[in-house]
């Protein structure tokens, strides 16, 4: 990512998860235009979010456990709130003290097993 252009959705699903640092923390605008790449997701307290809804919990819970082996994978873990028919993911980067390109790898990589 160059200072304001975004990666594309499929750039950021090709793309996988490396160790940052305090200065790949992103800036505002950077943030700004990456959520234009995933529309679904915000920004709020600190956070990169989405909340993933389905039919029941056991549809719930195959999604948590679809994604907890990306999350595996990726090496990067968002927090998770599970309910009967929701999931909601926070993701930040600890080793850029805020949001990070990693972030965003890992919030597309999501949305593609959910299916959009």
């Amino acid at each position: 990512m160059t200072q304001n252009t975004p990666l594309t959705l499929e750039q950021l699903r090709a793309a996988h998860c490396r160790h940052m640092n305090p200065q790949d923390q992103l800036s505002d605008a950077q943030i700004q235009a990456q959520l234009q790449v995933l529309p679904d997701w915000r920004y709020a307290h600190g956070k990169l979010r989405r909340t993933y809804v389905f039919k029941n919990y056991h549809e719930t819970m195959a999604f948590v456990n679809a994604i907890a082996w990306v999350i595996h994978r990726e090496d990067h873990h968002p927090e998770l709130t599970v309910t009967y028919d929701r999931v909601a993911a926070a993701f930040d980067t600890h080793s850029a003290n805020g949001i990070s390109l990693n972030d965003f790898i890992a919030a597309a990589h999501l949305d593609q097993v959910y299916g959009g």
